[in-house]
């Protein structure tokens, strides 16, 4: 009962897995060679979330994950506008053959200057193209300073994401 964790090099994800877990923060974490796997447990579950890094040598494992789990979380940097085409390009892929597959994108780096806004990522994600089926949601993320709490948005998605695991089993 996994939650498979995706997006590009550098978009943050071991950053937003090691704040839901710990629910404080952490940046600049050394970017993932390979697999990163953590569990999180809530008082109605037990959540094990697997991060496959998202350097280009390691998107091709990423579609042999998906039949497996029960929800996607996409993390998509907000600053790095260059590089959107791209995940978008490689969400698309992801969940084409998928139709019932929930799916989280996370914009994260919010809090960045020269973030793109949440409709400005539905927009460069093209969001509206993938259908009405699937479960799917868009929330605006930040990992702030070190040691801190984290944000309410990051409370929010894991409680979404709670909810989505108790629905799917």
């Amino acid at each position: 009962k996994q939650i498979l964790v995706l997006g590009l090099d550098g978009a943050g994800k071991t950053s937003v897995l090691h704040s839901l877990a710990t629910n404080h923060v952490k940046r600049s974490m050394a970017p993932t060679e390979g697999f990163n796997a953590i569990c999180i447990n809530t008082e109605e579950s037990q959540m094990e979330f697997l991060e496959i890094g998202g350097s280009e040598s390691l998107r091709s494992y990423w579609k042999m994950y998906l039949p497996k789990v029960l929800l996607l979380v996409y993390v998509v940097d907000s600053a790095d506008h260059a590089r959107l085409p791209v995940a978008k390009q490689l969400l698309h892929q992801l969940i084409q053959n998928n139709s019932t597959l929930p799916v989280v994108i996370l914009a994260n780096k919010q809090d960045l200057e020269g973030a793109y806004c949440i409709t400005d990522i539905h927009d460069a994600l093209a969001l509206s193209d993938i259908g009405d089926e699937r479960k799917m949601f868009l929330i605006g993320t930040h990992v702030a300073e070190d040691g801190s709490e984290i944000s309410s948005s990051m409370k929010d998605a894991k409680e979404l994401i709670a909810q989505l695991v108790l629905e799917k089993q």
